[in-house]
């Protein structure tokens, strides 16, 4: 499965690649090049589309070290019905994500600055995460921040795969594949029942 950007996104999206540039020549955010940045961050937050197919409006939806607002932001531009929290403890990160959010109109983005383990549990339906930390320190903050039985959706390389389940864990591997930049996989990890 390769993923796809929706249509209506594009226009708003190839806006927030124009922002990244402008801050990022002043404020260092990412070191990825220009070119991969449409395959690497849209593309690639777009793989978690299907997933959110079955969350209805109003669903609260918690993206852990959100960094310039991947995926965050593509979800808030793809799911407007849906509330997103980013939470990023990097102050520059974040005041470019609010930057982004103003600048596109997402209002059901809310970026905070913190912490994912100092916050305050936000009570979230979904969770998400893209290259941020262990399983162990992922599981933890969504034990934190996430409704009892409510799905977490990470982002990894295929490298992933060989890491432990944290116990009382479950996890399910949904495999994709980028054009340039290979195979991925979202790990849709649940607490077991009982736990």
């Amino acid at each position: 499965m390769e993923p796809t950007v929706p249509a209506t996104i594009l226009n708003p999206i190839q806006d927030f690649l124009e922002l990244l540039e402008h801050w990022n020549a002043r404020h260092a955010l990412t070191a990825l090049p220009p070119e991969d940045r449409f395959e690497e961050l849209i593309q690639d937050a777009c793989a978690l589309l299907p997933h959110l197919e079955g969350f209805p409006s109003g669903s609260r939806l918690v993206d852990f070290g959100t960094g310039m607002g991947i995926p965050a932001l593509v979800l808030a531009l793809a799911r407007p019905d849906l509330e997103i929290l980013a939470i990023e403890k990097s102050l520059k990160k974040i005041a470019f994500v609010r930057q982004a959010a103003l600048e596109l109109g997402l209002n059901n983005l809310t970026p905070m600055a913190g912490r994912s383990e100092a916050l305050p549990p936000m009570m979230a339906d979904v969770g998400t995460a893209k290259a941020v930390g262990s399983l162990p320190l992922l599981t933890g903050w969504w034990d934190r921040h996430g409704k009892r039985g409510a799905p977490l959706l990470l982002l990894k390389g295929e490298a992933s795969l060989t890491e432990p389940c944290p116990e009382g864990w479950q996890s399910k591997a949904f495999p994709y594949t980028l054009p340039q930049r290979g195979r991925r996989t979202i790990l849709h990890l649940t607490k077991e029942p009982g736990r």
